[in-house]
């Protein structure tokens, strides 16, 4: 089983929206995919709800006992719930290895991939998903901060990697990038500038019909409209560059 995680330590940047295409995209290979919802909102737990699990995150972080994970439609999620915020009273050591520990019990279910959803706060459920992790990818928006936002993710990652070599960093998407904004043009060419290894060459434009679909349970893909054509075409082609990254068989 691949693990990766979606992670940035600033919210509103794409993330859940990545890691539910991510999914749906996955299933529809034929990957068995579970999904884990740190994020205490809860959004990919909404958008995913078909696939709900009778367990719930914070669970993974206790003490470790068999369980099954069955998926729907090649998708099994575990949910969010109220208690995650209760994690940081943990020390990070006991959360990181109850939450290998069932990682491991996914994996040994059949699992193919497991895509875990973070909030945008390095906290334990974080730090535990990265120590856990074989790959992270950061979606990011292209405004001013985008640059800090990179530097801040790559010595998140360099630090986790001392105790989790096998993490690698995917790179950068660059989300809800509007193609007729002159900011947002300078500001990528500014970070393929300084970063070429580090961004993604699968931008995702801001559409409403990406938020179409989070809100109707669906991939964009199944959004009957002109505007989600291009939609589709740009997120397709960042599921194929990460799968191919992630070199699933």
């Amino acid at each position: 089983m691949k693990t990766l995680v979606i992670a940035n330590q600033k919210g509103g940047v794409g993330k859940t929206s990545t890691l539910v295409h991510l999914a749906f995209d996955f299933a529809e290979r034929g990957l068995k995919v579970a999904v884990i919802d740190l994020d205490t909102q809860g959004n990919a737990s909404f958008t995913l709800s078909v696939h709900k699990s009778e367990i719930a995150a914070s669970s993974l972080f206790g003490d470790v006992a068999e369980f099954d994970l069955a998926p729907i439609d090649n998708i099994a999620v575990i949910a969010a719930d109220g208690r995650l915020a209760d994690l940081e009273k943990l020390a990070l050591e006991d959360a990181a290895t109850a939450f290998r520990a069932s990682i491991a019990t996914i994996a040994a279910q059949g699992f193919d991939v497991c895509l875990i959803d973070t909030a945008p706060s390095l906290g334990n459920a974080m730090a535990s998903a990265l120590l856990a992790a074989d790959f992270v990818a950061s979606p990011i928006e292209l405004e001013a901060y985008a640059l800090q936002g990179i530097k801040k993710m790559n010595s998140t990652i360099a630090a986790i990697k001392k105790a989790n070599a096998k993490l690698q960093f995917l790179g950068m998407i660059p989300s809800k990038v509007d193609g007729r904004n002159p900011r947002h043009t300078r500001h990528l060419a500014e970070l393929l500038a300084a970063y070429p290894a580090l961004i993604m060459p699968t931008p995702i434009g801001y559409r409403s019909s990406i938020a179409d679909a989070l809100a109707s349970h669906c991939p964009v893909w199944e959004i009957r409209k002109t505007s989600a054509r291009a939609a589709t075409k740009e997120v397709r082609a960042m599921t194929q560059h990460i799968h191919d990254k992630m070199e699933i068989a």
